[in-house]
């Protein structure tokens, strides 16, 4: 069942951002917060809302830690390689303390909710001032105040399967683009994943909340709406709705702007949903929809309840009903117990699909999920071996992709400095796919019609048609 945070404790942390503010009046300029967001757009949207606090309680935000009163890092638990260089800087910022033993470090995000973390933070960080949990970012404000206020080390990790928190301030990170989670959580427990553990299970916002929030983003000037959840897919169940009403409902929003979201999960792609999208002008074309894998055998250890069958046939789908579509995915290479056999059934699902790009990953386990406890017989060198050979079929489906679009117009949001050369303009188009073109700065925010003139292996050029 859904926690919704009662608008009485949220009035309770908006005096503590009124007791906050009174407290830093007494410096002789506003102090400094530096916020760290490591991971992914779920935690860069946590990390919106934990700037929009602390501007409202008087703080002014750096980019660096030195000259900081304060320093969060909002952690992500998706790899390994984020933890460690959580880590690192956790260990870096001990000189920083000891600089100024004034300065508050605080630590929170996904990394917080694993236990082991926790315990290693208590007994090698002791510089760590307070470290809260995922369930506890909208109580920033009161957690913050008790360290102002001279309280010792605080470790405020809720139990329970998640919340949500309406009415938490934001400062967006791009005028020109809105970040706005229509639920939190999953439900899934896939094998190798840590995000329910994390995040808690599945709960959807309300669909009127959602729509005010879009509605307020479009008025404010941004051209881009994110919908974010970790299956947004699966968004509504339990209010007796659905993702596809809830894009018609934003799609029906005046102005000019377009609509995205992630993450998808293939099954709960609906052949009903499709067509929503379809239907939907103000929606990209752009469909993101991680297969992992190739093989039944392995997608059945990953405990992704489709086949390859099931994705293939939802790819068909799409190409049938949103001919323009760009399609991408993200693959594992090296789950345990995979063999170069099932390794080559993916390769065989990436020819057949033919995605405009891959996310690929070679495995990371991760403490506490299934896969972690699995035999594991491939080494890293054929792992290594299997995801060169990965890269080399992608790319070279890749450049035909992209070169589908030399001749064409498309139409792209311009978003600011070249990739390419400073001296052009960047942008992305309803498929996603980054654009640099000639043009003048005032372009800047958008849409911009573009003839392609050249393919790039990630990238596409072109000149605005006027």
């Amino acid at each position: 069942m859904t926690t919704k945070v009662s608008a009485e404790e949220m009035a309770k942390q908006r005096d503590f951002i009124r007791r906050v503010r009174e407290l830093l009046e007494k410096y002789p300029a506003p102090p400094k917060a530096h916020v760290h967001t490591f991971g992914c757009q779920q935690n860069v949207s946590d990390g919106e809302k934990i700037k929009g606090m602390l501007c409202e309680m008087g703080y002014g935000l750096c980019d660096t830690p030195d000259g900081a009163e304060l320093v969060i890092f909002n952690t992500c638990a998706v790899r390994e390689n984020a933890e460690d260089r959580v880590f690192g800087n956790l260990g870096a910022l001990k000189h920083n303390k000891q600089a100024n033993p004034d300065m508050i470090i605080g630590v929170c995000g996904c990394m917080t909710e694993q236990e082991h973390v926790v315990k290693k933070i208590k007994r090698s960080f002791p510089h760590v001032d307070m470290v809260f949990g995922t369930n506890a970012l909208h109580m920033l404000p009161e957690l913050l105040y008790k360290q102002l206020c001279g309280r010792k080390r605080d470790f405020f990790i809720p139990k329970n399967d998640g919340v949500i928190a309406e009415g938490v301030p934001l400062r967006r990170e791009n005028p020109l683009k809105a970040s706005i989670p229509i639920m939190y959580g999953c439900n899934n427990f896939c094998s190798y994943c840590i995000v329910p553990y994390v995040r808690g299970r599945e709960r959807s916002r309300d669909t009127e909340d959602i729509v005010r929030e879009a509605e307020n983003a479009v008025k404010s000037g941004a051209r881009e709406i994110l919908l974010l959840g970790q299956n947004v897919n699966s968004y509504g169940k339990e209010l007796g709705t659905n993702f596809a009403e809830l894009l018609r409902r934003v799609n029906a929003i005046d102005g000019e702007f377009r609509i995205c979201y992630m993450s998808s999960h293939p099954k709960d792609a609906t052949r009903g949903l499709i067509d929503a999208i379809a239907e939907c002008e103000k929606v990209t074309r752009h469909f993101h929809l991680p297969v992992q894998s190739g093989s039944n055998r392995i997608l059945e250890l990953m405990n992704r309840r489709y086949t390859r069958e099931d994705y293939i046939a939802i790819t068909e789908y799409i190409r049938e009903k949103v001919p323009n579509a760009a399609l991408t995915s993200d693959i594992i290479v090296g789950f345990p117990g995979e063999t170069y056999n099932d390794f080559c059934e993916t390769l065989s699902l990436i020819r057949q699909v033919k995605f405009d790009s891959l996310y690929t990953f070679i495995y990371s386990p991760r403490k506490g999920t299934k896969a972690a406890e699995m035999d594991d017989p491939a080494s890293a060198e054929e792992k290594g071996k299997w995801f060169r050979e990965l890269l080399d079929v992608q790319s070279e489906i890749g450049r035909g992709m992209y070169e589908k679009y030399v001749g064409k117009t498309l139409r792209v949001l311009c978003e600011g400095e070249g990739r390419s050369n400073p001296a052009l303009l960047t942008g992305r188009t309803e498929q996603d796919v980054i654009v640099d073109f000639d043009g003048d700065r005032s372009l800047i925010g958008k849409f911009v019609d573009v003839r392609i003139e050249q393919a790039f292996d990630w990238m596409l050029s072109g000149k605005t048609i006027e």
